[in-house]
C-alpha cells in the first residue's frame, strides 16, 4: 500500500526571503490561489512577527483560500510569535502554527547562548501554548543534521508529548548528504511511530551543496510523511529543495518509494512561471521539470531517438507537467532524421533523396552561420531551392512570414514602432504606440498578422559574454487556447524580440496549415 506524502510549500515564506523577491499582498494572493490549484496541502504563507504588512499578507490568504489547502504561518518559540501566527491563520479552515527552534550546538552555543536543557523548555511551553490556541501545531527543530541524536530525539520526543502533532526536521543549511539523511530519518521515524503513530514526520531541505531534492526524496524513502518545498528551489541563500523536482521524482518512481502525492502536475509549469514572473527570478534554462530547455533536444544522436520513440530520451512527458510539447532545435549537430522532420512540415510529398542532400548541405551551412535555426529559416531554404528550378510541386501552400525591417521608439510620451514583414511575395508594413517599445513592437505585428494572439510570457537575455541576445516568448491564440513558443538569438535585442515573436506565430500557421492539409500529408 501506498503511502500519501503531504506536500508543504514555503515559496510565500522562506522563497521570499530572496533577495529583491518581495511581493505585494496580491501578488501573494494570486500565488497562494495558484497553489491551491496546484493542489499542495498546506500554504506556508509567511512569517508574521516580521512585519504588518507580512501578517496582512497571511491574514489575507487565511480568509480567501477555502476548501483546499491547510494555511500556516512561521514562528520562534516566543509568545509573540506565537500569537502573531494565530491572529493572522485563526480564521483559515484549516490553520496551522508552526514554530522553530535550534537544536544544534552550533544553535544553542552561538545563536541561542543558552543550555540545551533550557533551550528544550523553551520548545515545550511554546508547543504548550500553541496547543492552547489551535490543535495542529508543527515543531521544527532547527539545523537538526548537524545536532547530537540522542538531544534532537529528546526534543522531538517532548515536542510530542507537549502537543505536537507534526514533527519537521529540517537541514537548515544543507550540510546532510542522502544516504546519511535517509538513516536519519528512518531511525527517528521508528521511534515517532513507537510514541504516538498519528504524529506526521516532515522535512524540511536547504541546498547548499546542490543536494536538497536528492535529501528530500532519501527522507521520504525512509519513512518521511510530509515534505517542504519551494517552486523552482528558490529560498534562502542557495534555495530550498524543488517542489516540481521531488514531486515528479516521486511520481516517476512511485513503486521504489511506496508513495504518492495529491500535486496536479499538470499545473507545475503555470505555477513556475507565475512565481518567476512575479518574484522576479528568471528560471535557469536547464532546471530540472521547469527550465526552457528541460524537453528540449539539439543533439542530432538525442533528435534521431526522439523521432522514433520518445522514451529513448523522454522519461517524462512535458505536458505531464503543463509544457506544451518538446522542442526539437535544429543546428549544426542535428543530424538527418531530426532535418528531415522539420523538412516535411512544408511537403505534401516524399522528397526526393538527391533534393534532400542538397537540402541538407544548405541547411549545415545555415547552422555553422546562425548557431539555431528555426521554422521559418528551414521554409525559406526550401523555398529557395524550388525556386531556383522555377517549380515548387512539393512546397506547402502555407506562407511564413519574415522580418524585412523595423523601427523601434522608445520615450515617456509615445513609445513606438514601425515594422515591415514579407509574407509569401508580399510586403506588408504596420505602425503601433504600446505601452513601451517591446508592447508596441508586438501591437504593430499583430495588426498586420490575421491572428488573435495573446502575450503570455517575454523574456529577453543576454549570451555570448553579452554580445548577442535571446529572445524568448510564450503566447495564446485566443480563439484555439494552444499555448505556442518562439525564441530568437541576434546581437539586437529589439531584432532577437520581433524576430521569436514571428517564430511563435509562424508555428502557429504550420499547425493551422498541418490541419487543414492532413489528408495530404505524406
Amino acid at each position: 500500500m501506498q503511502r500519501k506524502i503531504t506536500v508543504l510549500d514555503t515559496t510565500l515564506r522562506d522563497g521570499e526571503q530572496v533577495p529583491g523577491a518581495k511581493l505585494n499582498i496580491q501578488e501573494k494572493l494570486r500565488i497562494a490561489r495558484q497553489l491551491k490549484t496546484l493542489q499542495v496541502d498546506i500554504i506556508e504563507a509567511g512569517f508574521p512577527i516580521s512585519s504588518q504588512g507580512d501578517f496582512e499578507a497571511v491574514r489575507h490568504i487565511a480568509r480567501e483560500i477555502v476548501d483546499g489547502p491547510a494555511i500556516t504561518a512561521l514562528a520562534r518559540a516566543v509568545k509573540a510569535d506565537i500569537d502573531a501566527v494565530y491572529e493572522s491563520i485563526k480564521e483559515a479552515q484549516q490553520p496551522l502554527i508552526h514554530i522553530v527552534l535550534g537544536v544544534s550546538n552550533s544553535h544553542i552555543e552561538n545563536k541561542l547562548r543558552k543550555s540545551k536543557e533550557e533551550i528544550m523548555e523553551l520548545g515545550i511551553e511554546a508547543v504548550k501554548y500553541a496547543k492552547k490556541l489551535l490543535p495542529d501545531v508543527q515543531y521544527s527543530t532547527e539545523d537538526a543534521t548537524r545536532a547530537d541524536f540522542e538531544y534532537l530525539w529528546k526534543t522531538i520526543e517532548a515536542a510530542i508529548k507537549a502537543g505536537a502533532t507534526i514533527i519537521n526536521v529540517p537541514d537548515t543549511v544543507g550540510y546532510a548528504v542522502p544516504e546519511e539523511f535517509g538513516e536519519l530519518i528512518r531511525k527517528i521515524n521508528y521511534r515517532m511511530k513507537n510514541i504516538n503513530d498519528s504524529v506526521l514526520l516532515s522535512v524540511h531541505c536547504h541546498n547548499d551543496t546542490g543536494l536538497a531534492t536528492a535529501n528530500t526524496l532519501a527522507a521520504v524513502k525512509n519513512g518521511a510523511d510530509k515534505i517542504e518545498c519551494t517552486l523552482n528551489g528558490i529560498g534562502e541563500r542557495a534555495g530550498n529543495a524543488a517542489l516540481e523536482e521531488v514531486v515528479v521524482g516521486i511520481k516517476l518512481r512511485s513503486g521504489y518509494y511506496g508513495a504518492y502525492t495529491n500535486i496536479v502536475t499538470k499545473e507545475i509549469k503555470n505555477t513556475s512561471t507565475l512565481v518567476s514572473n512575479l518574484m522576479g527570478l528568471e528560471v535557469q534554462v536547464n532546471k530540472a521539470v521547469t527550465g526552457d530547455n528541460a524537453f528540449a533536444h539539439s543533439s542530432g544522436i538525442h533528435q534521431d531517438g526522439l523521432l522514433k520513440d520518445r522514451s529513448t530520451y523522454e522519461i517524462l512527458r512535458p505536458e505531464d507537467v503543463g509544457v506544451e510539447s518538446m522542442e526539437l532545435i535544429l543546428t549544426a549537430r542535428s543530424g538527418r532524421h531530426a532535418f528531415k522532420s522539420a523538412v516535411s512540415q512544408f511537403l505534401r510529398e516524399p522528397l526526393p533523396e538527391t533534393d534532400f542532400e542538397q537540402l541538407f548541405a544548405s541547411f549545415l551551412k545555415l547552422a555553422d552561420r546562425k548557431k539555431e535555426v528555426y521554422n521559418h529559416d528551414v521554409y525559406h531554404l526550401v523555398e529557395a531551392h524550388f525556386a531556383a528550378r522555377k517549380e515548387s510541386p512539393c512546397v506547402s501552400s502555407q506562407n511564413l512570414y519574415e522580418l524585412v525591417n523595423l523601427q523601434v521608439i522608445s520615450n515617456d510620451l509615445f513609445p513606438s514602432a514601425s515594422i515591415k514583414l514579407k509574407y509569401g511575395n508580399q510586403f506588408h508594413m504596420g505602425s503601433a504606440v504600446g505601452d513601451g517599445p517591446i508592447d508596441a513592437l508586438y501591437q504593430a505585428i499583430n495588426n498586420i498578422v490575421a491572428l488573435d494572439a495573446e502575450l503570455l510570457e517575454y523574456k529577453i537575455s543576454s549570451i555570448s559574454k553579452g554580445n548577442e541576445a535571446l529572445g524568448r516568448v510564450h503566447l495564446k491564440i485566443n480563439h484555439q487556447g494552444m499555448i505556442h513558443s518562439g525564441k530568437a538569438v541576434d546581437t539586437d535585442i529589439i531584432k532577437a524580440s520581433a524576430e521569436a515573436y514571428l517564430n511563435a506565430l509562424n508555428q502557429v500557421l504550420l499547425e493551422n496549415w498541418k490541419k487543414e492539409n492532413k489528408a495530404a500529408l505524406p
